[in-house]
């Protein structure tokens, strides 16, 4: 930048020309501070300028003019790989396109703490033409026909009562005479598919796009091939190819016909400029070219799954609230009970008595176990991301579970895809006189997961309707409380998550009544205009 462009360069007439040519314009001292939008320079080349600030008086626009492709594999295997300078991977970001996974895989791929990125919305979308995923049951012909003959039958009941709940909330919902018939509809169908996704399989496809920085594909990529599903693992491998091999440039296409037309008149010229405006981009080749399977990962999760089944042997799920605020606890015991949590389907509290309950070398050995297969280069699981003042153990509908994924700044820790818990039943249904038909539709769903429940291949997690609960644990900080509470109750939002959010913040204003005047929260018990997005 600015404050290291030397005197010689600032008097040289070739700089000064080259920059105000660019349509920059050179500081008046070196004291001034210049800010700039850098444009053009591939992920990793990025990440090399920016980490050589650390190592070089270079400004940006020199380290970028001094810098080709061969330089920055150079230095990110010299100082990524060998130094473990892994915080060069956050500068470098990349955006990806992931299109035709399933829905399980979605949640698999975005739990990342540090990801952004958009889904196929089931509130706007019709999810009738998306087609599934079927996973590969080689010769095991009556598994592929129950799989096939349940996932249709879904999609079936699916288009059947996003229509039947359409026309119950028309009937009660009269059209402004202000407002426009497509206006109307479009409204009603997204408020009927509300209703309706509760019987989409995790199996449905949908498509996704994500922007996150290097480190975090890396991990992503790790995780995502330490999988038990198979195509999660393959998913995994699609990323990892597609951050190496050749990006799609969307201008390729107007650049090609521009190479041509110079081509034509100067062929030299036109070689030289497909060179430079055709060359294939490969978005971070070297940062994810070690990413493999997480041994750490893998290990860790067969043996606490294998814990989890000892202690909780015999043991009955217990009924628990859909939001249980936890009470502070030590660190040692929420650790140890926060490990077995993730491998077993029971509530928190009941894991953490059966913690409480083993003296203090059995909580000790389990913390040791969450680290015993941990390399020089793994970061700890999440599970000690410990120490949150705010701990809310949540059962709620797939659906909504989706939606709450999203919150970033919190930590959370999902149990295994299940049908044990149940499934949720919005009141509108049976209101609708639609309850004996939808509650037939789980039953079903729910003996088809049970019938693929002992295959390796998990199979049968993909025919959990959206509409079956699945639990998570989420830990945070008071700002992040009031943040969901505040964001999640709004009239717009999906009634499933709007009475999670209100539950949690009824919990903490329960607990600490001092508090709870900073919430700014829409009461869910008042009623809805349907209209008002």
């Amino acid at each position: 930048m600015a404050g290291n462009v030397s005197e010689k360069d600032r008097a040289n007439p070739a700089f000064t020309a080259s920059n105000q040519d660019a349509g920059e314009s050179a500081p008046d001292s070196l004291s001034e501070t210049d800010v700039f939008a850098v444009f053009g320079a591939e992920p990793e080349v990025q990440a090399y300028a920016m980490a050589k600030y650390s190592r070089s008086a270079l400004s940006m626009k020199e380290s970028l003019k001094e810098i080709n492709d061969q330089k920055a594999e150079k230095f990110l295997n010299t100082f990524y790989f060998q130094y473990g300078h892994r915080s060069i991977a956050d500068l470098a970001h990349v955006a990806l396109a992931i299109e035709r996974l399933t829905i399980l895989a979605a949640i698999i791929l975005v739990d990342e703490q540090r990801w952004d990125g958009q889904e196929r919305s089931t509130r706007y979308q019709d999810f009738r033409k998306s087609g599934y995923y079927t996973p590969d049951f080689g010769g095991d012909a009556a598994a592929a026909r129950l799989y096939r003959e349940t996932a249709d039958f879904l999609f079936a009941e699916y288009e059947w009562l996003g229509g039947a709940m359409f026309d119950y909330l028309a009937a009660r919902t009269p059209k402004p005479a202000e407002m426009k018939q497509e206006a109307y509809e479009r409204t009603l169908r997204a408020r009927a598919f509300d209703f309706a996704r509760y019987l989409l399989p995790m199996a449905t496809n949908t498509s996704l796009g994500q922007i996150v920085n290097a480190r975090t594909l890396e991990t992503q990529v790790a995780r995502l091939l330490s999988s038990p599903y198979g195509e999660v693992r393959r998913l995994g491998e699609k990323l990892k190819s597609a951050a190496r091999e050749a990006a799609w440039n969307v201008n390729r296409d107007r650049l090609a016909a521009l190479v041509e037309e110079i081509r034509a008149l100067d062929p030299a010229l036109g070689a030289r400029a497909g060179q430079e405006l055709l060359k294939d981009v490969r978005v971070a080749p070297t940062l994810v070219k070690y990413a493999e399977t997480n041994r750490y990962r893998q290990e860790t999760e067969r043996e606490m799954t294998q814990l989890a089944r000892e202690l909780l042997a015999g043991q009955k799920i217990e009924s628990a609230p859909p939001v249980d605020l936890l009470e502070d606890e030590p660190v040692e015991i929420e650790l140890a009970a926060t490990l077995l949590y993730e491998f077993c389907a029971h509530p928190y509290r009941q894991v953490r008595r059966v913690v409480e309950g083993l003296p203090g070398a059995g909580r000790k050995e389990i913390v040791a176990m969450g680290t015993r297969h941990r390399s020089r280069h793994d970061e700890l699981l999440r599970a000690f991301s410990a120490g949150q003042r705010f701990r809310f153990d949540i059962l709620m509908d797939l659906g909504g579970f989706r939606d709450m994924h999203r919150h970033r700044r919190c930590v959370q820790i999902s149990q295994p895809f299940t049908a044990a818990h149940g499934h949720d039943t919005p009141a509108e249904i049976p209101d609708a006189g639609h309850g004996t038909r939808y509650a037939a539709a789980m039953r079903r769903a729910a003996g088809a997961v049970q019938s693929l429940a002992q295959r390796e291949d998990h199979a049968g997690d993909y025919l959990l309707p959206l509409g079956v609960r699945h639990r998570t644990l989420f830990k945070m900080d008071l700002a992040e409380a009031v943040y969901i509470s505040e964001l999640r109750t709004g009239p717009a939002g999906h009634f499933s998550y709007r009475n999670v959010a209100y539950g949690m913040y009824e919990a903490v204003a329960k607990r600490h009544p001092e508090l709870a005047g900073l919430f700014r929260v829409t009461d869910v018990n008042e009623p809805v205009d349907l209209l008002k997005r």
